[in-house]
C-alpha cells in the first residue's frame, strides 16, 4: 500500500466524521430549538396581582400575563369565579385595557395595584386602577359590575 493511498483513506475517514458529527449537532440543535419554542409558547408567564373574595358568592382576581412576543409587555385578566359544589370555578373573564397594553414590571412590582375596589352587593362593582410605570403612576380608574357571576363594564 502505498503513502498516498493511505493518505487519502484516512482524509476519508476525517471527511466521513465531520460530516457526521456535523448532522448529529444540527439535529440536536433543532430539536432542542423546537423543544424550548414550544415550551415557550405553551405556558406564558403569570403573575396574580390581586384577589378579593365578596362574601360567599364570588372570587375575583387580577392577574398579569407576560407577552409571548415582547417580554417588557403584558396583559391583565380580570377573572370571576363562584363557588360550586365547595370549589371556585371560573363563571367569566376580561381582559383589563388592551392586550400587551401594560408594561410586565411595572405590574409585578412593588405598588402595582393603584385601586382595586369591590362591593359584596349585587351587582357587585369593581373599580380597577393599575401603576402605568413609576413616573406616569396609575392609569384612570376603570369599572366594571359583577352581575350573576358575568363582568359588565360600567
Amino acid at each position: 500500500m502505498s503513502l498516498s493511498s493511505k493518505h487519502r483513506r484516512n482524509r476519508t475517514a476525517r471527511t466521513a466524521t465531520a460530516a457526521v458529527t456535523l448532522l448529529m449537532a444540527g439535529a440536536l440543535g433543532a430539536a432542542g430549538a423546537g423543544t424550548s419554542g414550544a415550551a415557550a409558547k405553551a405556558a406564558p408567564q403569570t403573575r396574580q396581582i390581586a384577589s378579593s373574595v365578596l362574601g360567599g358568592d364570588y372570587k375575583i382576581t387580577l392577574t398579569a400575563l407576560r407577552s409571548p412576543e415582547d417580554e417588557l409587555a403584558a396583559s391583565v385578566r380580570l377573572q370571576v369565579f363562584t363557588r360550586s359544589g365547595g370549589a371556585w370555578k371560573e363563571s367569566d373573564r376580561v381582559t383589563v385595557g388592551d392586550v400587551d397594553g401594560w408594561f410586565w414590571y411595572p405590574l409585578t412590582g412593588k405598588g402595582a395595584v393603584c385601586d382595586f375596589a369591590t362591593a359584596s352587593t349585587e351587582p357587585a362593582p369593581l373599580t380597577v386602577s393599575l401603576l402605568v410605570t413609576p413616573s406616569i403612576g396609575c392609569s384612570d380608574p376603570v369599572h366594571y359590575l359583577v352581575k350573576e357571576g358575568r363582568v359588565y363594564a360600567d
